[in-house]
């Protein structure tokens, strides 16, 4: 079966299942496989369960004119998306980055969603099935797209550029994340900088941050046409921006150079390191026009809810949740953050950080490092990396507490409280550093 068949049933049954535990009445049931299961072996259930179409890649559970046997689910997923893409006319805004991803794209949404109906990456849905499902997700009513892609080895936003085929696109920063996938900070740059390949490939809009060196020379290096800057002070930057206050929540001043005139805005976002972030969404609302009222509604109105620069306010502590993920890029200016601001007590609690390679116990070192020379009063290091590159600290009182899990550090914080402080909770998703939180 073509794309172009598959599309015609796509398009009287505009739903996707992949999960035969939430099928959507009429929808169409891919049978993804995964590491340790067969989705054909769920088709039956899932037409049972009310899809229209179950499509399948093995002959063995064809019953029926329901059941649409394709080479390869995945392939035909990816396939649909490509071709379903290429009807629409709308912005497709694709991003990627080390970090600030999902973050930037919730600003970009929420600033062009002042304007236009907007569609947006959901959740983590930023990979190889990801991509397609937010694709084939659009429809008619939208008028623009945000598109989050993700990669943790080369080719990857390669193949998410085939599918999403944004006419604009951003790289947040390049840094040090999943360096066992793309080996090194040299293989990152490479990975990411295929949405840069693409662009200048299609024509495509792409806004860079001028104040990133790194960025700047991937740009120069494929010589990017059409580009649109935002930074800090350039005057060749469409927009412009300092940060006047983060106390916790961080206040900007931003200037729209084309105009010359000045703005100023507070966000619900903590960190210096959304500087950035914020100053992409705004450049991508001036961009498209969108009134500063519009860009200055949509970046204040924006409420972090994934534990990415989230405060949360305890009985007694004030929590910076930002224990979504972690690298080495990303700890580091998490640290440095809660070093400058304005607080009584304030208490780094840093989980290991996973997908590190060879480089993990160098990386651990140097985050350790970087704890103990910020000025905060107490530091909480928990995971066997962290807990592996433990200082010798003598005879003097500890500056910091090594637990070598989750469970240990649980037991030790439930000994010792921490209360009337401004805690950073960061660490790899993998440590599920969320379960300490009730503990504050």
């Amino acid at each position: 079966m073509t794309a172009a068949d598959l599309y015609n049933i796509y398009k009287e049954h505009p739903l996707i299942s992949t999960d035969t535990r939430k099928i959507i009445p009429g929808s169409l049931f891919f049978a993804l496989k995964g590491d340790k299961f067969d989705a054909n072996t769920f088709a039956e259930q899932a037409i049972a369960a009310g899809a229209a179409y179950a499509i399948i890649d093995n002959p063995q559970y064809q019953k029926g004119d329901q059941y649409v046997l394709v080479d390869d689910v995945l392939s035909a997923l990816q396939d649909l998306a490509r071709y379903h893409r290429r009807q629409l006319t709308i912005p497709v805004i694709g991003l990627t980055g080390t970090n600030g991803k999902t973050t930037t794209k919730e600003l970009i949404n929420a600033v062009l969603s002042q304007h236009f109906n907007t569609y947006a990456t959901q959740g983590n849905l930023n990979n190889h099935i990801g991509v397609p499902l937010t694709i084939l997700s659009i429809n008619a009513s939208h008028e623009a797209a945000v598109i989050e892609m993700g990669a943790n080895h080369q080719k990857e936003i390669e193949l998410l550029c085939t599918i999403s085929q944004p006419s604009h696109g951003l790289i947040t920063n390049v840094g040090k994340a999943h360096l066992e996938g793309f080996g090194g900070v040299e293989g990152v740059k490479k990975g990411k900088g295929e949405l840069y390949d693409y662009l200048k490939a299609s024509g495509g809009i792409t806004f860079v941050n001028s104040d990133s060196a790194d960025l700047m020379a991937m740009q120069h290096a494929r010589s990017l046409k059409n580009v649109t800057f935002y930074g800090s002070i350039d005057l060749d930057n469409l927009v412009s921006g300092q940060l006047i206050e983060n106390s916790p929540y961080l206040t900007l001043q931003w200037t729209n150079n084309a105009t010359g005139e000045s703005y100023e805005v507070k966000s619900q976002l903590t960190g210096a390191y959304n500087l950035d972030n914020i100053l992409a969404a705004i450049c991508i609302g001036a961009y498209f026009k969108l009134s500063t009222d519009e860009i200055n509604a949509g970046i204040s109105e924006y409420q972090p809810n994934n534990n990415r620069s989230q405060i949360a306010r305890t009985a007694t502590n004030t929590l910076i949740c930002d224990y979504y993920n972690a690298n080495p890029s990303s700890m580091a200016v998490a640290i440095e953050n809660l070093g400058k601001i304005e607080a009584k007590h304030k208490v780094l609690v840093l989980g290991d950080m996973f997908e590190m390679g060879q480089e993990s116990a160098a990386e651990h070192a140097a985050i350790i490092k970087k704890a103990m020379e910020t000025p905060v009063d107490e530091r909480i290091f928990i995971g066997a990396e962290f807990a592996a590159q433990k200082p010798e600290v003598g005879s003097r009182k500890p500056a910091a507490i090594f637990y070598t899990t989750a469970e240990e550090a649980i037991a030790g914080l439930k000994a010792n409280p921490i209360r009337n402080a401004t805690v950073l909770i960061k660490g790899s998703r993998g440590m599920a550093l969320e379960r300490l939180v009730e503990l504050f």
